[in-house]
């Protein structure tokens, strides 16, 4: 007897069908798995088995062969246990044939017949909509992030029991249904840490604001206790809301590394992640033996802080460069070549010098010139060259500090962010891969950043004077464009080009103090 039970499992970022097909056949009791499935589906047997047991279910006495299709994908995890298990039942029991057809099931059976979350579930979701199946049979922790997909009937299950009796039509399953909208305008509700709670700075919150408007990356030089970690933890508070596309890919990222809450249908805030200095390259940008997200892809349409930027590994600094230019990581192996987004943010913070204290009026540095620029050094240019501001973040003066003044709340910057960003959306409407000014390619800003004789000429000036690279001239030009965009400007006017400019002279006015 043949049964097919319809899956899914995850490649990347992207879920893939999968048909477990189950042959029950009479001769010697025996259970064999094919289809290049990994130790823990190899292992599902042991489970299977004690679940249908445990839930006074019949165990066939048969020579039980179990197919993975497509056979020639390598496949893992223990989603599969419960269309393995339903396929086994589907001969003592009356399932109903076309019910199990244009249903998908996976989830993780525990011994005691219990159904478990599995990763992915956003993903298969998201199949099974494109493939035009109409149900899905989850395990309940992990129903929601699926159903938020919508345009597939999403049913929670619990145990290996209930699935049986929906199956055999003895058990209504009342699909969930979650409304995006509501979860996402909840979560633009919840109080953030705020940028009135940082005193004085103001230079630099005007260049956090800068950043977050169009989506640029930024670099924090300061002494220790000046705020930089403080202000760079505050950024989320004014980034715009996501969209519920933007929301769904991000979602998905989490899904598959297992990171999604069971009472949470969506990753509907801006992530913030902050990985420690003792990270490796395949944690930052993924990778493995069997391949998963890193830092970068978590940080998906969010913020990636790193904190005291050169004590990270150069390797892993390296590495980042790409990511931050395609957006995207790409992790190839013999047999397959996996991607997984990376559109995010980077945000950096740093010393001076080995000590921190070189910019700092009220603190002696002793550290030399040659220590200095090793220091600096751990950074390459390139990646300097990948980072869109650069601002100095000095020592608070002790007014500032016991000042009763309050800085500017997050609320009213991020009315700013949103306005500036509704231009850029307008303005990239009609492409698809552009959707902020740090996005733009060399083409865009050619048409788009357009400079009268007088800027070009400040601008040639300061390329000059500066030593920029051509990757920088575009880059200032982003800025300036975003510059623009808060000002309500269409043209982009010197004084904005000028305040661009002096967010990429930062790193060549180190380089000369360490030399000195």
């Amino acid at each position: 007897m043949l049964a097919r039970v319809c899956s899914s499992a995850v490649l990347g970022v992207e879920a893939y069908r999968v048909d477990v097909e189950v042959d029950m056949a009479l001769g010697l009791p025996n259970f064999s798995t094919v289809g290049l499935g990994d130790g823990a589906v190899r292992e599902s047997r042991v489970r299977v088995e004690s679940a249908l047991k445990n839930s006074m279910l019949d165990f066939p006495r048969r020579r039980i062969s179990v197919n993975l299709a497509p056979a020639d994908v390598r496949k893992g995890g223990t989603g599969f246990d419960l269309p393995i298990a339903i396929g086994l039942v589907s001969e003592s029991q009356p399932i109903q044939r076309a019910l199990l057809a244009k249903t998908m099931v996976a989830g993780e059976l525990g011994l005691d017949g219990e159904v478990r979350r599995i990763p992915g579930a956003m993903s298969m979701a998201v199949l099974a909509r494109k493939l035009g199946i109409t149900d899905m049979l989850l395990p309940v922790d992990c129903a929601k992030e699926a159903a938020v997909v919508g345009g597939v009937r999403v049913r929670p299950v619990r145990s290996l029991k209930e699935a049986v009796a929906f199956f055999t039509g003895k058990l209504d399953i009342t699909p969930i249904v979650v409304d995006p909208t509501q979860v996402l305008a909840e979560a633009a509700g919840e109080e953030l840490p705020d940028l009135e709670d940082v005193k004085g700075q103001a230079h630099v919150k005007r260049a956090l604001e800068v950043a977050a408007a169009g989506g640029h990356n930024l670099l924090m030089v300061g002494p220790p206790g000046s705020g930089k970690t403080l202000l760079a933890r505050r950024l989320p508070s004014i980034l715009p809301p996501m969209t519920f596309e933007e929301a769904i890919e991000t979602s998905q990222v989490y899904s598959i590394m297992g990171l999604m809450r069971s009472d949470s249908a969506l990753v509907a805030r801006r992530p913030f992640r902050s990985p420690h200095h003792t990270v490796s390259d395949a944690g930052m940008v993924g990778g493995g033996s069997i391949p998963r997200p890193g830092e970068v892809s978590l940080a998906h349409h969010g913020v990636l802080f790193l904190d005291e930027l050169p004590e990270f590994r150069k390797n892993v600094l390296e590495v980042l460069r790409q990511p931050i230019e395609d957006r995207e990581v790409y992790i190839a192996r013999a047999a397959m070549t996996l991607r997984f987004p990376a559109r995010f943010m980077l945000v950096a913070a740093m010393n001076p010098c080995p000590c921190g204290y070189q910019t700092d009026p009220n603190h002696l540095c002793l550290c030399s010139p040659q220590l200095i620029q090793r220091y600096r050094s751990r950074i390459s240019g390139p990646l300097l060259d990948r980072i869109d501001i650069q601002v100095e973040v000095p020592a608070v003066p002790y007014r500032d500090l016991v000042g009763q003044a309050q800085g500017e709340p997050s609320r009213l910057v991020r009315a700013r962010v949103v306005e500036a960003r509704q231009v850029q959306q307008a303005r990239f409407k009609k492409t698809r891969l552009t959707s902020c000014n740090a996005q733009m390619s060399p083409a865009q800003v050619q048409r788009i950043c357009k400079l009268a004789p007088s800027e070009r000429s400040m601008l040639q000036r300061a390329v000059r004077s500066l030593g920029l690279s051509a990757r920088a001239f575009d880059r200032i030009l982003k800025v300036a464009r975003t510059i623009a965009d808060l000002d309500g400007k269409e043209s982009i006017a010197a004084s904005q080009l000028a305040e661009a400019i002096q967010y990429r002279s930062l790193d060549r006015s180190l380089e000369r103090e360490g030399a000195a």
